[in-house]
């Protein structure tokens, strides 16, 4: 079976590529020896560590230089923080204050109402007694109007009395005369 029909298996090209890789990577390299690329390669690694190890250190110093920054913004957050709470605490110290005045005013204003109320009670006792003595008034007015009353018809039955025995007597003289 000639080769360029014959069938290969993974492992034959693994192999083959295995082989000829060197050669390849020597070929890339304008033609340099692979004992010349392979220093070149150990060489180039060494770069790239030291370039690494130079970057550790630069991340290293910069995530120091953040913790650095954060703790100072810790601590200035911190102050600011301290700085609200005693204000906060002098805000409500005035705050309390404002209202134990506020309560003595209040106080004040209930007892002075007090008074006024007391005042204006004492008033009405006073009315009060006026309306008794008016009512008291009126209650003697009646009875007046009734003693009034009764007179007049004591009045009006004698003068109905006296009219009409008036009447009879002049009747009574003109018939006899």
């Amino acid at each position: 079976m000639p080769a360029a029909n014959q069938q290969l298996t993974l492992d034959d090209i693994s192999q083959h590529v295995r082989t000829h890789i060197g050669e390849w990577l020597a070929e890339q390299s304008l033609a340099k020896p692979p004992a010349v690329y392979e220093i070149e390669l150990r060489e180039r690694m060494i770069r790239v560590e030291e370039e690494l190890k130079n970057q550790r250190e630069l991340m290293k110093q910069g995530f120091d230089l953040m913790e650095k920054r954060f703790e100072i913004m810790s601590k200035e957050n911190n102050r600011r923080f301290e700085a609200m709470d005693k204000r906060f605490e002098i805000m409500t110290e005035e705050n309390n204050r404002r209202f134990e005045i506020m309560d003595k005013r209040f106080e004040s204003m209930r007892r002075e109402n007090e008074k006024y109320f007391e005042i204006v009670n004492k008033r009405f006792n006073d009315m009060n007694k006026r309306f008794d003595d008016v009512n008291k008034r009126f209650e003697e007015m009646n009875e007046n109007f009734k003693i009034l009353g009764q007179r007049i018809d004591r009045f009006v039955v004698w003068s109905f009395g006296g009219t009409i025995g008036m009447g009879s007597l002049v009747i009574a003289a003109i018939k006899l005369l």
